[in-house]
């Protein structure tokens, strides 16, 4: 597979999104980070967006709630390279009923080669890397000629 090379910003595009059982872990994680934050443009699904503006006191873009059709605005904005990393604190113990749109989430930030976080661990571990706060030329797969050759299989 062939790769271009996409110039992620200083300032960062990320997304917050947390299951409801997770919610104050994310909040709380988030609160520990809100001078990284505070740097970068965030977005994330509606509860969680509102939740965020109110304890972090900065600007936090909202989108649909999860179940909601959230879960694949953000997807699609990974798709469309408008955002540069994700931070998901989802539930593993608990079944959700949008768990197909979970997955698919996930799986289209691994298509797309984005930083992915799913729990505080890791989130700290993005948040406190060197990247963080300077540009960086992520590997995007092109996937011109697979797009040409699945219209050629139609």
């Amino acid at each position: 597979m062939d790769y271009t090379l996409l110039e992620m910003n200083a300032r960062k595009r990320l997304a917050l999104v947390a299951h409801d059982n997770k919610k104050p872990d994310l909040l709380q994680w988030a609160c520990d980070h809100k001078a990284v934050l505070s740097q970068h443009e965030l977005y994330a699904t509606g509860t969680t967006g509102g939740l965020l503006e109110d304890k972090l006191g900065i600007e936090v873009t909202r989108l649909m709630s999860g179940p909601l059709g959230g879960d694949q605005q953000i997807g699609a904005m990974i798709a469309e390279c408008r955002l540069d990393g994700l931070v998901f604190f989802w539930d593993p113990l608990e079944s959700q009923p949008h768990d197909p749109d979970v997955k698919a989430l996930l799986r289209i930030a691994a298509v797309w080669n984005i930083p992915v976080a799913c729990n505080r661990s890791t989130a700290d571990f993005l948040m406190t890397s060197a990247l963080m706060n300077d540009a960086y030329e992520r590997e995007v797969p092109d996937y011109h000629a697979y797009q040409v050759a699945r219209k050629d299989d139609v």
